[in-house]
């Protein structure tokens, strides 16, 4: 069967929609990653407090509170395992509106938890629950986002448009700390741990609402549409098939990219500790310095985006790899002088400028190593591996190599610029994909022993 015209009564029945895909994938990623974030900001400043005994020490609560954010990464491999093939099989848009349901219902039980004050040892145990669900939802939402975004896009923009997905993202992460700003001046240090830390969770029942208003128009991308067509409905070439025997080397090499999320792990979440927790900076004043710097990746990722459509994804996540493993040093240094203004400024180059380079750029650069097929499947596998590893050991490693005291900043940075040389090593061995088409990546992943394998089990069968 050829690849490039599906069989009578199968072709897709609408062509592409750049603008709607890009603008369901930025508004539906926004708000999911709304539920995601605020769980890390609320960690960092409130939960290390009601969750666990109040004789605990402010290093361990950390180390503990960090490892419910971390529970979320670590399960996200499980849930790309289940989201990737339904994403592939059953389509982009149902995995994107399963998942939403998933985490706005985890995020807004968190708000309704009952404290450790009030059920001891139950409250964690609860508390891991819902991060628990919240992985799994965002393990399948960011794949599917991505890949129906690059499929509807137009051929020398997939690019600019499949950075709209993580630029939504980057918007969700500024809102949830944005959100706490007003909650930590305006309510008393009673207020916010009695019920004010409720109030972002609470929230995500109009996130809910809102993207699910969005989503339930946006159609499947004739990419997808044909490919879900060529593929045998009842043998057994399943994406997830298909992906472990064909596609295995993509899926290591994506899982070792994405050690670049330590940068945003150790930026957004541990810093914020070490910064109130251990040097006793003012709260709202951090959380000024992540909305600056989330601000500014609102502009640069698009902006990055527009450049690797001109010269390469390569060459821009590479750049965007090494600037935040070498400007950590100082930042961290920074902040454990209290020094703000180099804080500010160092956090803005760090996050908002270098890291946000290799954000803009991975959408496309991860998912073009993937033919339609196994888009799904393949990405969130290599991104939800690499997540896990980065995001699910990222706290606990980085708030054990602080000491007990919480001070060794110093041993933190060196361990970011170690997970930013395994990403970077692991970018090289890609292939650039920015001149060729959708079709024309199909046909550069798929090796000779695949083709024949799907054209034998497309072929009509025949009595012996």
């Amino acid at each position: 069967m050829s690849h490039n015209s599906p069989p009578a009564g199968t072709a897709p029945t609408h062509g592409k929609t750049p603008r709607k895909a890009a603008l369901a994938s930025w508004i539906g990623s926004a708000l999911e990653y709304y539920d995601f974030a605020v769980y890390g900001t609320a960690a960092a400043l409130v939960l290390n407090h009601l969750f666990f005994p109040d004789t605990t020490s402010p290093g361990v609560a950390i180390l503990l509170s960090m490892g419910t954010v971390g529970v979320a990464y670590v399960v996200r491999p499980l849930g790309a395992l289940v989201m990737g093939p339904l994403g592939d099989r059953f389509g982009r848009k149902f995995v994107l509106m399963l998942t939403l349901f998933m985490m706005g219902g985890a995020t807004f039980a968190v708000g309704c938890l009952p404290t450790y004050e009030q059920v001891g040892l139950l409250a964690p145990t609860l508390l891991v629950v819902c991060r628990m669900i919240q992985g799994l939802s965002a393990s399948g939402e960011q794949a599917s986002a991505i890949s129906v975004s690059l499929e509807h896009a137009d051929e020398p923009r997939r690019a600019f448009t499949t950075s709209w997905t993580l630029q939504g993202t980057q918007f969700g992460t500024l809102l949830a700390t944005a959100v706490f700003i007003p909650l930590t001046q305006l309510l008393t240090e009673e207020q916010l741990f009695s019920w004010g830390w409720r109030i972002p969770f609470w929230l995500s029942a109009f996130v809910v609402v809102v993207a699910w208003i969005i989503r339930r128009k946006l159609e499947e991308p004739p990419a997808f549409e044909q490919a879900r067509a060529e593929l045998p409905s009842e043998k057994p070439a399943t994406p997830l098939a298909l992906m472990m025997k064909y596609h295995k080397t993509a899926v290591i090499r994506i899982a070792a990219a994405a050690m670049i999320n330590t940068v945003n792990v150790v930026f957004l979440v541990w810093s914020l500790s070490f910064a109130t927790s251990v040097v006793g900076l003012e709260r709202t004043t951090m959380l000024l310095v992540s909305v600056s710097a989330n601000a500014l990746a609102l502009l640069m990722i698009p902006v990055a985006a527009i450049v690797a459509d001109k010269i390469g994804r390569k060459p821009v996540f590479i750049v965007g790899v090494i600037g935040p493993a070498v400007m950590m040093y100082p930042y961290l240094q920074a902040v454990a002088a209290g020094n703000w203004p180099l804080i500010f400024v160092f956090g803005l180059i760090l996050s908002g400028f270098f890291y946000s380079m290799a954000n803009g750029i991975w959408p496309s650069f991860y998912a073009e190593m993937f033919p339609t097929r196994v888009r799904v499947t393949g990405l969130a596998m290599g991104t939800q591996i690499g997540f896990a590893i980065s995001g699910g050991l990222t706290p606990v490693v980085a708030s054990a190599l602080a000491g007990p005291e919480g001070t060794n900043w110093l041993a933190v940075a060196m361990f970011v610029s170690f997970a930013c040389l395994v990403s970077v090593a692991a970018a090289l061995t890609a292939k650039e994909t920015k001149a060729l088409t959708l079709a024309e990546i199909d046909a550069l992943h798929t090796d000779r022993t695949e083709a024949l394998e799907l054209e034998k089990l497309n072929r009509p069968s025949t009595p012996r």
